[in-house]
């Protein structure tokens, strides 16, 4: 049993090294999807992938992290990495009381993978110091997309502006099956890119800042051109959250982002008014709107789920087959879920849930804590800048998954599992030496990370199984939604997302 030590080892090493292609996998899949031969359409492609990479990644690092470098201390990486099993652990208690439900498990394992990815990745780069270091690619790579999305997005543009289309927002933005679910990725994204001026080898390279700001550019007029409210007001609420904590070491960082704000301001003038203005002699604008877009019914009957067998929670996907409670919700528009991450997580799996969630969020804090007191006292200029940007991404995606499903647009979570890897990484405090382990605990602990990793592997391997009957499933059951059910397609795990969905609906 010895031998797959290294074995682990070398594939965990060669995960690590392969982390900058994942990050071009995930940026591609997510923004040029449409360029990929993909049969089963691009939202399910985003969620195979999410789903295959978080879960094996997790077995591997997870088997590393159970059996660490010898100078590591276990007992510190135990203590951050805790918050996020624990989580982890809760989706799959709180769910096991609906376990003959059909397809139970399918979104617990999820979020289960999805937030042990977050730790264990995060945890494992903070170990082998590489976190700084893959923030410069990240950030080289996601600024790079950005700029050809944008650029692909004025090929659209003309393309629409040639044939007399002033209704912009039919067509831009392109490449997602739901203009929100770009707005998604625009939040994480948006913060990020005025680090790519500050970070990597083009810093100083004069086009390479105008590219760069031509890019922000370009996505700041998307922005504002679909009224796209959660990111206005996701990105306004972390730069504010960033200028309270960190103050003036991120002022660098604050400044370029209100200059790529207003060049973005400047190509809607230009893109959106006085070009069309010009020559369609019409202007269309899509207002912003004050109300809550009639989300306020959802937020209720959500809340009211919550309620119901607290603070347990209904079980997974509950929202899709319960018996309505509120009459405001049964006279309204039907979603695939609340626009609402906590209280849709509050409603299937109980306030426990949230609780638990609330303890990662404070674990994240006080590591974050003690990295501004070194960048408030000017002692890493650049590191202040790198986390002013993550935690901008971070707060903003936290704040707009609260009026809209940045963590089940399976677009936005695999942007998102990129970002808060990285910040969970470079939030980490230091890890301690110890002594050598003897060789007896070393085989104990090889011996248990083994046995850990062997029942997790088949535990992955079953719930796969399980996501592609799910698939299939939901498949056939097409034809008879759309010719039976009233609504129409209601995106969640699935882009036909109604399924299961209440048995008064089923065939």
């Amino acid at each position: 049993m010895a031998f797959l030590k290294p074995l682990f080892r070398a594939i965990e090493l060669l995960l690590m090294k392969c982390l900058c292609s994942t990050i071009v996998l995930f940026l591609l899949i997510v923004l040029f999807i449409d360029f990929l031969p993909i049969s089963f359409g691009g939202y399910a492609a985003q969620r195979f992938l999410l789903l295959s990479i978080s879960g094996s990644v997790v077995l591997v690092v997870g088997f590393g992290w159970l059996n660490p470098a010898r100078e590591a201390s276990q007992s510190q990486v135990l203590w951050q990495a805790l918050p996020g099993i624990f989580l982890a652990v809760l989706f799959f208690l709180l769910s096991f009381p609906y376990r003959f439900r059909p397809f139970n498990w399918i979104e617990p394992g999820m979020y289960a993978f999805y937030f042990l990815f977050i730790i264990l990745v995060g945890g494992r780069l903070a170990q082998l110091n590489r976190a700084e270091r893959l923030v410069g690619a990240f950030i080289f790579l996601v600024a790079g997309a950005c700029f050809f999305y944008g650029a692909m997005t004025i090929n659209v543009y003309l393309f629409a502006i040639s044939g007399s289309v002033a209704n912009l927002v039919n067509y831009i933005p392109w490449g997602f099956v739901n203009i929100r679910y770009w707005s998604h990725v625009a939040t994480w994204l948006l913060p990020l890119l005025p680090l790519a001026v500050f970070i990597g080898p083009y810093k100083d390279n004069r086009l390479w800042k105008t590219g760069v700001a031509l890019a922000a550019a370009l996505w700041w007029w998307i922005v504002l051109m679909s009224s796209a409210r959660g990111t206005m007001l996701g990105v306004g609420f972390g730069t504010l959250l960033v200028l309270l904590l960190i103050g003036r070491p991120s002022f660098p960082w604050l400044k370029v982002s209100a200059k790529y704000l207003l060049f973005g301001v400047c190509a809607w003038l230009l893109l959106s008014v006085l070009i069309p203005s010009i020559l369609l002699d019409e202007v269309q604008i899509r207002s912003i709107k004050t109300g809550g877009s009639g989300r306020w019914p959802l937020f209720l009957e959500a809340f009211q789920m919550s309620i119901q067998n607290f603070p347990f929670g209904m079980g997974p996907q509950s929202w899709l087959t319960h018996e309505i409670i509120t009459e405001a919700y049964r006279n309204s528009p039907k979603f695939g879920h609340p626009h609402n991450m906590y209280l849709m997580w509050a409603a299937e799996y109980g306030w426990l849930l949230i609780a638990g969630l609330l303890v990662l969020v404070g674990q994240a804090a006080k590591n974050f804590w003690v990295k501004r007191t070194l960048i408030r006292s000017g002692q890493a200029p650049e590191l202040a800048l790198i986390l002013a940007a993550f935690t901008a991404s971070v707060s903003a995606a936290l704040f707009h998954a609260g009026v809209s499903a940045v963590f089940m647009a399976p677009g936005s979570m695999l942007i998102g599992l990129l970002v808060l890897t990285l910040f969970w990484a470079l939030v980490q405090p230091p890890v301690a030496l110890v002594p050598p382990l003897t060789v007896r605990q070393r085989r104990g602990r090889t011996k248990i990370a083994l046995l850990v990793t062997a029942v997790v592997a088949v535990l992955c391997v079953v719930w796969l199984r399980e996501v592609w009957h799910y698939y299939r499933a939901m498949e056939q059951d097409v034809e008879f939604y759309h010719e039976h059910a009233s609504e129409g397609t209601l995106p969640r795990f699935w882009f036909h997302g109604n399924y299961p969905r209440h048995p008064s609906q089923m065939p």
